[in-house]
């Protein structure tokens, strides 16, 4: 299996280890200032990036634009497991060459501009773009007083660890 897809079914992962922990009133929790957004809504928009690219249209184009932006998935914790599931199917069955072009829509501020993407650059990107919402979520899980035993979750795997002095 291409390393791509490995580091995206381990980073995905702990979305699996989160849902199987909070209750459906966590999950939809939108108390927390500044955003008021919830971890639910978090892992929706994490999940419909994935989704977004596996919706390849006949001309070859990926649009992250066109998201599901199912609701559900925000406020209950088995549906947003079943959203999950059938993610980590696709990548599992990943057919395309990771080397291959794929013209992308995305907005980046300005309105939709398409880009040329590979699928392993679209990947790479899905993936980082998983933990920078794992760290929004951490600081979610703080201000909710929710506990997690992962020391890693939320963060880069470049970022530099701290140092014991044991």
């Amino acid at each position: 299996m291409n390393l791509i897809i490995q580091s995206t079914l381990k980073t995905l992962q702990k979305s699996q280890v989160l849902l199987n922990n909070l209750s459906n009133a966590q999950l939809c929790d939108a108390s927390v200032s500044p955003y008021y957004s919830s971890i639910g809504c978090h892992i929706r928009h994490i999940l419909d990036f994935y989704d977004c690219m596996f919706n390849v249209d006949d001309n070859g184009k990926v649009d992250l634009t066109a998201r599901s932006r199912n609701k559900a998935v925000e406020c209950d914790c088995g549906c947003a497991q079943d959203y999950l599931s059938a993610i980590v199917a696709k990548l599992n069955s990943v057919t395309f060459n990771m080397k291959d072009t794929v013209l992308v829509t995305d907005d980046l501020g300005m309105g939709k501009t398409e880009i040329p993407y590979t699928y392993g650059s679209l990947l790479a990107q899905a993936n980082s773009h998983t933990i920078h919402h794992y760290a929004i979520i951490n600081y979610i899980f703080d201000s909710l007083g929710i506990v997690i035993n992962d020391d890693e979750f939320g963060y880069n795997p470049t970022t530099p660890k701290e140092i014991s002095a044991e």
